[in-house]
């Protein structure tokens, strides 16, 4: 029972980092139709920039600093990349974010080089854990889960009582229509791509501690957390936290039935069993993945 628990909990914790993920892959998917398979990038960006920074700060301020300089990056490249465009494709957006996944790759290869960075736990450490009906649970799993569920809060609130998450709604909904009601979309798209990319460096910053951080770490991320997003919803942005939790339940749970090499795979084949069984995800409606 013991060992079951901690693979629960291990899936759970998991599960929230890939429900982060799959939660900005919804904001900008939702409000551009762009799928940002560079959302990964921001994970890593926000462990590997608050590393650097807790060398000249303390770390509650290292974090909320990274956060807004990530931020800043995905407005950056929304405003380079994308607001320009006047006629493309889903598969012309896509080329466009792998290659500028590749691009931060190699870029923070540079800049960090390939050594594995972690930032320090939050509270306790590495050693100290709390145990639940024995099973082991470190510290930094309660900063993970509680960084999951305020982000689900916040946004649920965002979306329902602003106006820039009512706007934001809008364009999702009908674009065409937000723009004769006065929104103006091209902000509202770079306002999503700032959003989803303080999102990711905030989970960057929170599992870095668990996971470790390192330059190349987005891409495995962008892939789960893609997966994780089809399975919720594409397009509805809280319907990722079902998605990501399911994907990194069901793959906790394959590590006694099959070798750890293989657990990677189990991702794959819940995104291609949603993509067979039912394409629009568990909460989506068949809108949503039209043209995909």
């Amino acid at each position: 029972m013991e060992h079951a628990l901690q693979y629960v909990f291990s899936g759970i914790t998991v599960g929230s980092i890939y429900a982060i993920v799959a939660i900005g892959f919804n904001i900008i998917y939702s409000t551009t139709g762009v799928l940002n398979f560079a959302q990964g990038e921001f994970v890593m960006l926000g462990g590997m920039v608050a590393f650097s920074l807790t060398a000249i700060m303390p770390l509650a301020l290292a974090i909320p600093l990274a956060v807004f300089i990530v931020a800043l990056c995905g407005i950056l490249l929304e405003f380079i990349f994308f607001r320009h465009l006047r006629s493309h494709s889903i598969l012309h957006m896509i080329i466009i974010t792998i290659g500028l996944s590749i691009l931060i790759q190699e870029v923070a290869l540079h800049i960090w080089d390939e050594k594995v960075r972690s930032l320090p736990y939050f509270t306790g450490d590495e050693i100290s854990s709390v145990k639940i009906w024995g099973a082991s649970i470190s510290p930094q799993v309660f900063w993970v889960l509680g960084s999951a569920t305020l982000i689900v809060v916040v946004l649920h609130l965002f979306y329902r009582r602003t106006i820039k998450g009512k706007a934001m709604r809008a364009c999702s909904s009908n674009p065409a229509a937000a723009e004769l009601a006065g929104i103006n979309t091209a902000n509202m798209r770079t306002f999503a791509f700032g959003l989803s990319a303080a999102l990711g460096a905030l989970g960057g910053c929170v599992i870095s501690p668990i996971t470790m951080t390192q330059y190349d770490m987005g891409t495995g991320l962008a892939i789960k957390g893609f997966a994780a997003a089809i399975l919720g919803g594409l397009g509805n942005p809280l319907a990722g936290v079902a998605g990501g939790l399911i994907v990194g339940l069901a793959e906790s749970l394959s590590i006694p039935f099959m070798p750890a090499a293989y657990q990677d795979a189990v991702a794959f084949g819940i995104l291609l069993l949603a993509l067979f069984v039912r394409p629009h995800g568990l909460f989506g409606c068949r809108d949503s993945v039209e043209g995909v």
